[in-house]
């Protein structure tokens, strides 16, 4: 009896590695289609014009529950440095800056100050985007750190853009 339930222990360890294998070959093809997945949402933002981005982005405020959003920038003449106003669910003022740049440019400091005074001091933003299908210089990224921007760069923009919400919105 004792060398029969040894035998079967034997069998169910063999089954056990070839389950623990599948899992980790369909774990692996989960992973690279969602890598595939995701290459192809910023590979559609990087294709869109200026006016399309603007409105994607005031698409991405409204299914995250922001209200009255408002698209005013390049394709509308702009509001006073700003492309997007909106309201968070809790009514909080939200002011957006796009920047709809080639990927390997960056957002520079002087452009994050226009938007933070824009932002801030002229719209009264409590909460203020700047949203760019690029990365931010450093210089740019302490600025909005210091002044209470939200960078929302490349692969922010990407997750953001395939259904995480942003923090800030929330």
């Amino acid at each position: 009896m004792l060398n029969v339930l040894i035998e079967a222990s034997g069998e169910h360890r063999a089954k056990l590695a070839e389950h623990d294998i599948a899992i980790r070959q369909l774990q692996r093809a989960q992973a690279a289609q969602e890598a595939r997945a995701l290459t192809g949402v910023i590979g559609s933002i990087d294709a869109m014009n200026r006016r399309e981005f603007e409105l994607h982005v005031a698409g991405l405020l409204h299914r995250d529950g922001c209200t009255d959003v408002d698209v005013h920038g390049a394709g509308h003449g702009g509001k006073l440095g700003v492309d997007i106003t909106a309201r968070t669910a809790d009514g909080r003022t939200v002011a957006v800056q796009c920047k709809n740049f080639a990927p390997f440019r960056q957002v520079l400091s002087g452009e994050m100050q226009k938007f933070l005074g824009a932002a801030k001091v002229l719209h009264g933003a409590e909460v203020a985007l700047c949203v760019a299908t690029c990365a931010f210089s450093r210089e740019a990224l302490a600025i909005a750190a210091r002044g209470g921007v939200t960078a929302v760069h490349r692969g922010l923009l990407e997750a953001w853009s395939a259904g995480t919400r942003l923090q800030v919105l929330r």
